[in-house]
């Protein structure tokens, strides 16, 4: 059996970490209080207008409870704002405040640099190829749920 750090998988979750170390970073580094996690949620609001919790935990890749401290701690900020949901009360309509705009307006240029450095060296051909593997990957690992 190979070790763990010499499998792909190593090499991935390997590459994610240091990635987000590097951004976070820099986002810091620029004045911003504002993490990833934080700027992916205002960037899934403000992209998927109507968007509910559960959608953003599931294309943010987090758990609904870290969603909701992350999107508590994005109103008490008044980066967002959260109104109840017109037509069903249980629910809030969620959207980016005149700040939370500003702000990942702002945070677009620094997001854009650090993939830009981070892909520096990597051809669009390895990239699609990377792409294709990855897509691969998920494939093979969420085949079993067809099943």
């Amino acid at each position: 059996m190979q070790k763990p750090d010499q499998t792909v998988f190593y090499g991935i979750e390997k590459a994610i970490k240091s990635y987000r170390q590097f951004a976070q970073k820099n986002i810091t580094d620029k004045g911003f209080a504002i993490t990833i996690d934080q700027g992916l949620i205002l960037s899934l609001i403000q992209d998927y207008p109507g968007i509910t919790q559960q959608q953003i935990a599931i294309r943010a890749f987090k758990d609904h409870a870290s969603v909701t401290r992350i999107i508590e701690n994005l109103v008490s900020r008044k980066l967002l704002t959260r109104d109840f949901h017109p037509d069903d009360r249980r629910r809030f309509s969620l959207g980016l405040s005149t700040l939370g705009s500003e702000t990942l307006h702002q945070l677009k240029p620094v997001a854009s640099a650090n993939r830009k450095k981070a892909l520096k060296g990597v051809s669009v051909q390895e990239l699609e190829t990377l792409k294709n593997i990855l897509d691969q990957i998920t494939e093979n690992c969420t085949d079993h749920e067809k099943q």
